[in-house]
């Protein structure tokens, strides 16, 4: 099964639910998505000096320090 067969089975699964059982479904998404982005965020963090790419990145970005896609592609 596909991920799209999965999408569309939970689709009709949520489809009979009742509103009150919506909910309590709604809740479970909402943390297996937070979940999985709090996993990936310490995943990240664990790689040495990431922290502070990523800081001076976000410096960078307000300082207007920034290279065009298109620069880089003719670059490299």
């Amino acid at each position: 099964m596909n991920v799209t067969d999965i999408r569309n089975q939970v689709k009709q699964y949520v489809d009979q639910l009742s509103p009150e059982k919506l909910v309590v479904a709604a809740d479970f998404l909402s943390y297996l998505a937070e979940r999985e982005s709090q996993e990936a965020t310490e995943e990240l963090l664990k790689i040495p000096g990431f922290k502070e790419s990523f800081e001076k990145g976000k410096e960078d970005v307000l300082e207007d320090r920034l290279i065009s896609v298109d620069k880089l592609k003719r670059k490299y």
